[in-house]
């Protein structure tokens, strides 16, 4: 009766505690929370003493990392009790803006998560009469409303969608916005289009068999292979003695349908295709299951172009492809005659290939006509129409304030005069308004407008970096292989470099890029000759890799702690926010961040290193165009040398790299700039491919005579 009166009244106490609970051990909680508040400890340590003593201790590290964030707790209150009240309200503002960027990771995560998963989505559009033999014959994608949400978050509201049939589209906008969830919606026809339009998005790899690479680009026209397989089963049946007319009319049908989609050239196309993007001759007939992944993105990206669909969509093409394949790519794609809509973060690549940007920007879709660089300039005009109207808008907000009406009053007072206006405005404004994103629906015309703000990122490294005596590195008579079996890459090469070198790897695939960056930082020692390399040098190495390097089970924070320990807290936050990375992320662990986050803390890593030297290979792959730009920035304030591996031409030409090619088993200088190198490459490319089909055809024609 006793205890049944005791329960009874923890009830009340507390409606959610679990009936069924032991008495002694809410006995313990309570004593353990007693003794907690009388030790002076603050809710957060107690909890977090609980915490420690109520879970069991897997692991050393465990142990340590929990020690460790009490530390860090323990440092910022005190420290916080300390500042004055000025500096107070800063760090609480500073607070207050980490946990609105935590909420906003915590959507984009559980939006990426769904996005990786392929559900969650929420997509709808502007009412299509599908029995319209207009829309139905159409071979343009025109929208005028369209809404995408992913785990309930919004990437799409009100936006208005318009492609023509026969431009080439770039889709820009910062990362994690939606890009790849608009064509991911395409293409899984989530969002309607007409039924007369043929699509590719290029987004797996392909399936890694025994498949020949050339076969496997062949075999993507289903329609052809089968009618070629047709044909010989018809031609066999010929041959074994079937003289019927059914099998002769229906064999001349075949062949016609073949001539008529230019068969006979198919197989020259797909390996000249192939043959741009890198593959010789002996690859191409290679089995798809030797290719790295890298390798089988380009055999997709292959046979989308050997498909040559009325939309094609590219999501990063260029991301597995060296400079002289995207040089290649690039040249081709200038002459697509069909629809294109890519996302790059290649500003030359989109320059180059583009005559249309679709921008994402306040979740929806803005057309601007011309290339990128068009673009940066009618969005700058736009951003500053934008600020003029906000400002008109805060001036009379401040005025009404200032009349004695209350903050409320003001803002609908406000909000009901743009709506009197915009009834006013011209039904043209109106119209040109939406097709530059402005305008929505009546009840976003309700609202305040928000402040433009453009997306920006901050990448410094060091200025002031310690002088060493040139050269700092000095290959003398050096060669390579990587065993007796293997061939060689390189023999007799002799260079230095110093400080103030900037300079490009170039050259294709294979011939020794990364090798020659490993052989110049030590990681590897020449099968020839010597490279000697000052005792002093510090060396800053970035590769494809480099995030993988990473302690997985360590965030930023703690692991800056480990390797610049005279560093304090604040100064590790200011500096991993002054590379661009969140606040929320700082303490999250290395393997919850997403590819970019993670470049972001290696590249700071380096900064923090003060190295005489960088060594960068591939550092763009995970970054969007603005934080190349920020790149770009930081690498000209820096006052070391420069060594680089890239397929991008902008930041080539942003950095005044100087080109070195690896070809012929040697490294040297290239005679001339970027632009003309371009040029070299495609004529070469053109030679090599006039040569390699000469070969072919001398092999037919001997196979035919034999």
């Amino acid at each position: 009766k006793g205890k049944k009166g005791r329960r009874a009244h923890e009830d009340d106490d507390d409606a959610d505690e679990d009936k069924g609970e032991d008495d002694e051990g809410e006995e313990e909680e309570a004593s353990a929370t007693a003794q907690a508040e009388e030790d002076g400890e603050d809710g957060e340590d107690a909890e977090a003493e609980q915490e420690k003593w109520a879970e069991p201790r897997e692991s050393e590290e465990a142990a340590t990392e929990a020690k460790k964030e009490k530390k860090a707790k323990k440092e910022k209150k005190e420290k916080k009790t300390k500042l004055s009240n000025k500096e107070r309200r800063k760090l609480e503002r500073e607070q207050e803006l980490n946990n609105r960027d935590a909420l906003i990771a915590a959507e984009n995560k559980r939006a990426m998560e769904a996005n990786e998963r392929g559900d969650q989505y929420t997509c709808s559009q502007t009412v299509v009469n599908e029995n319209d033999s207009t829309w139905q014959d159409s071979l343009d994608v025109v929208i005028p409303s369209f809404n995408i949400t992913v785990a309930g978050k919004t990437l799409f509201e009100d936006s208005p969608l318009n492609i023509v049939h026969g431009r080439r589209y770039g889709l820009v906008g910062p990362n994690g916005m939606g890009k790849s969830t608009l064509l991911k919606m395409i293409a899984s026809r989530e969002l309607l289009i007409p039924p007369r339009i043929d699509f590719l998005y290029v987004e797996q790899e392909v399936h890694a068999d025994d498949t020949p690479a050339v076969q496997a680009v062949l075999r993507a026209d289903k329609v052809r292979w089968a009618l070629e397989d047709e044909a010989k089963e018809l031609q066999a049946r010929q041959d074994a003695g079937d003289e019927s007319d059914e099998v002769a009319e229906r064999l001349v049908e075949v062949y016609d349908e073949l001539n008529a989609m230019g068969a006979a050239s198919a197989e020259g196309r797909a390996r000249r295709i192939l043959f741009g993007l890198g593959f010789d001759a002996e690859m191409q007939e290679q089995a798809t299951k030797n290719f790295s992944g890298g390798w089988r993105m380009r055999i997709s990206l292959a046979r989308a172009l050997f498909m040559e669909p009325t939309l094609l969509m590219l999501d990063e093409p260029t991301n597995h492809l060296d400079l002289n394949a995207v040089i290649w790519l690039t040249d081709y794609l200038e002459d697509w005659r069909k629809t294109l809509i890519v996302v790059s973060h290649d500003q030359d690549f989109l320059n180059e290939v583009c005559d249309e940007i679709l921008h994402l920007d306040a979740r929806k879709i803005v057309n601007y006509r011309g290339n990128y660089d068009q673009f940066q300039e009618m969005l700058a005009q736009h951003r500053r129409v934008q600020m003029k109207e906000w400002e008109k808008q805060q001036r009379r907000l401040r005025a009404l304030k200032q009349s004695g009406s209350s903050k409320k009053k003001a803002e609908e007072d406000v909000k009901k005069n743009s709506r009197f206006r915009e009834a006013g405005a011209s039904k043209r404004k109106a119209a040109a308004q939406v097709a530059q994103g402005g305008g929505g629906s009546s009840e976003q015309q309700e609202q305040l407008l928000e402040r433009p703000r453009d997306y920006r990122v901050l990448l410094t490294f060091p200025e002031d970096v310690p002088r060493l005596a040139p050269p700092i590195i000095e290959v003398i008579d050096a060669g390579f292989r990587y065993g007796p079996e293997y061939p060689v890459l390189f023999r007799n090469m002799n260079f230095g470099l110093t400080q103030d070198d900037r300079v490009c790897i170039v050259g294709p695939n294979g011939s020794g890029k990364s090798t020659l960056l490993k052989l110049l930082f030590g990681h590897l020692r020449p099968t020839q000759g010597e490279i000697r390399i000052n005792s002093r040098l510090r060396i800053g190495v970035f590769n494809q890799h480099a995030s993988d390097a990473l302690p997985m089970h360590l965030s930023p924070v703690d692991h800056f702690r480990n390797q610049f320990q005279e560093m304090t807290y604040q100064d590790i936050r200011n500096k991993l926010g002054k590379f661009n990375l969140p606040g929320h992320a700082h303490e999250l662990k290395h393997r919850e961040l997403s590819g970019g986050q993670k470049a972001r803390v290696m590249l700071c890593q380096l900064a923090l290193m003060a190295p005489h030297m960088l060594l960068l290979d591939e550092p763009t792959n995970n970054l969007d165009v603005e934080s190349i730009e920020a790149l770009i920035d930081g690498l000209n304030q820096y006052g070391g040398g420069l060594l680089l591996i890239t397929h991008d031409a902008r930041l080539i030409k942003g950095v005044d790299a100087r080109l070195w090619c690896v070809e012929e088993q040697n490294c040297f200088a290239f005679d001339g700039g970027l632009e003309a190198y371009k040029e070299k490459i495609i004529r070469l490319l053109e030679q090599q491919m006039r040569e390699f089909e000469e070969q072919r055809e001398k092999k037919r024609l001997e196979k035919e005579k034999a």
